[in-house]
């Protein structure tokens, strides 16, 4: 492995109910987050490639075990999303380069195509700072009743000198959506956009 992993953690959110109103099948959402060393805290490093390089790591790894999480198969997963947080000595450009420019490709295998974007945020923080992970149907990004959204946190992390990397997946939309637009029936999965 190309990361030094302090610890990984996976998370299963099942909504059931909402506004008294039964949510059925459950929306389940399910995150795999793993607590990494920073190889670049406290410094400025011009090339990035070493944690491009982890983040094409943690893309599988995490993606595969937030679908084993959910316990359906990769072709059942509808959403997806990723998020970074870098502990105090480290920098926004830390968390961009594990999400962006190799995180995607494994994730997509780990879920079974993925024509969309995958939403990503980042930010930076200390122990037990929450994190949102933007969630988006994997096939067509205009699918509004899956705009949705996931909080993690881990109480003991991040360190200054640690990342905080997360893949989140679901299994279906939001509960009860009901605010038009493109429906998931209606995808065409060609251009990530319908």
């Amino acid at each position: 492995m190309k990361s030094q992993i302090r610890k990984i953690i996976v998370i299963v959110d099942e909504v059931h109910s909402e506004q008294g109103q039964t949510v059925s099948p459950p929306t389940r959402r399910a995150a795999a987050i793993a607590v990494i060393a920073n190889p670049f805290a406290g410094k400025f490093v011009a090339d990035l490639s070493e944690l491009m390089d982890v983040g094409e790591e943690l893309g599988g790894l995490l993606g595969d075990r937030a679908v084993a999480a959910l316990d359906v198969s990769p072709s059942q997963i509808e959403s997806y999303g990723k998020a970074a947080l870098v502990g105090e000595n480290g920098e926004l450009e830390h968390a961009a380069a594990i999400l962006h420019p190799k995180l995607g490709k494994p994730l997509r295998v780990a879920v079974e195509k993925g024509a969309a974007l995958v939403p990503s945020s980042k930010k930076r923080g200390g122990l037990g700072t929450p994190l949102d992970i933007p969630l988006g149907h994997k096939n067509a990004a205009f699918v509004r009743s899956h705009f949705d959204g996931m909080e993690v946190r881990v109480n003991d992390a991040p360190r200054a000198d640690e990342i905080l990397v997360a893949v989140a997946v679901t299994d279906s939309g939001r509960p009860l959506a009901r605010v038009g637009g493109l429906q998931k029936h209606e995808i065409k999965g060609e251009d990530g956009l319908r």
